[in-house]
């Protein structure tokens, strides 16, 4: 069977982020799985490039390119998305201002956003500042402060590729949480919405937690339905994910959202990855791996693999 008309759509990535946080390594992988690469083009042009350029693409866009403002570049995303036979998506690349500094003063190169007298610091914070809306309506967050090269180009082949070692990881499975408020994740194959649960944000001892502290978790697994609905869940994806691989789906996510994307979703999605990390007894492997959106966004860094691809075994 085929993948559903949304899989067989032309793939448009950008690629945004911070200076010295990836975004080349990023594009580099990107363009050797086959994607087409444009980086640092003046914006009003992309869209005539998409048009005129066949098969999947990767586009670059930072603060160096020609005429960058953050609207513009999510004006022009919103544009592209109108086509119905585009898949386009935006993902940025961030690291903690201390592994951007260490890394410049490494390679002793100057940061693209730093004045003739000003400090890389100073540029680096300028930088974050011009570049927060589109950390916040990117599709995929990749922190890259304690992601090794390797670990990096694995997550990029795993999430963008088309058909590599397909035998030995017939399906990659992405367990996402989020708030609602910010939107729905646009990749995800199916949501389940856990805002009826009770809410730790009104706890002032739990509030500035998040779902992946105990405290927060045993509040929000004491919840009377709690048990129930994960398990409902979890019964659902027994079923649909063996049919996912039957029916040739090689990446499927699954999203849970709450209020704010810090505990109830956060706890839920944990829950769900110790569960599902190994399929059944005859049944065909599949990686498995973790964000949480919002927390992402927020700096802290939360993917990981816990059935790592060609491994199928326990990551954590």
């Amino acid at each position: 069977m085929k993948e559903s008309s949304f899989d067989n759509k032309r793939q448009i990535l950008f690629v945004t982020g911070l200076s010295g946080a990836g975004k080349f390594s990023i594009l580099r992988d990107l363009e050797d799985l086959g994607y087409e690469l444009i980086d640092n083009a003046p914006l009003e042009v992309i869209s005539d490039i998409v048009e005129k350029i066949e098969g999947p693409m990767v586009i670059g866009v930072d603060s160096r390119t020609t005429g960058f403002e953050a609207h513009a570049v999510l004006a022009l995303l919103g544009r592209l998305r109108m086509d119905p036979s585009l898949d386009v998506q935006l993902i940025y690349a961030t690291a903690e201002t201390e592994i951007l500094l260490r890394r410049y003063t490494a390679t002793r190169r100057r940061h693209p956003m730093a004045t003739r007298d000003g400090t890389i610091n100073e540029g680096i914070e300028a930088e974050i500042k011009l570049m927060e809306p589109l950390l916040h309506a990117a599709d995929l967050v990749i922190d890259t402060s304690d992601l090794p090269p390797p670990e990096l180009r694995l997550l990029v082949e795993t999430r963008y590729g088309h058909g590599k070692d397909e035998a030995r990881n017939p399906l990659t499975l992405s367990l996402m949480s989020f708030a609602f408020p910010r939107g729905l994740p646009r990749e995800a194959d199916m949501v389940f919405d856990a805002r009826f649960l009770r809410n730790p944000h009104y706890v002032p001892e739990l509030s500035a937690q998040t779902g992946l502290d105990q405290a927060v978790k045993n509040y929000v697994e004491a919840d009377i339905d709690y048990s129930s609905y994960v398990d409902q869940i979890y019964k659902m994806l027994s079923l649909t994910l063996p049919r996912f691989i039957r029916e040739g789906k090689k990446y499927a996510t699954i999203a849970v959202g709450c209020s704010g994307g810090r505990h109830r979703s956060v706890t839920i999605v944990e829950d769900l990855a110790k569960r599902i990390a190994h399929p059944p007894a005859g049944q065909e492997g599949w990686s498995v791996l973790i964000m949480h959106r919002e927390l992402a966004r927020q700096g802290i860094k939360t993917w990981r693999w816990i059935a790592h691809p060609n491994k199928h075994e326990n990551a954590d």
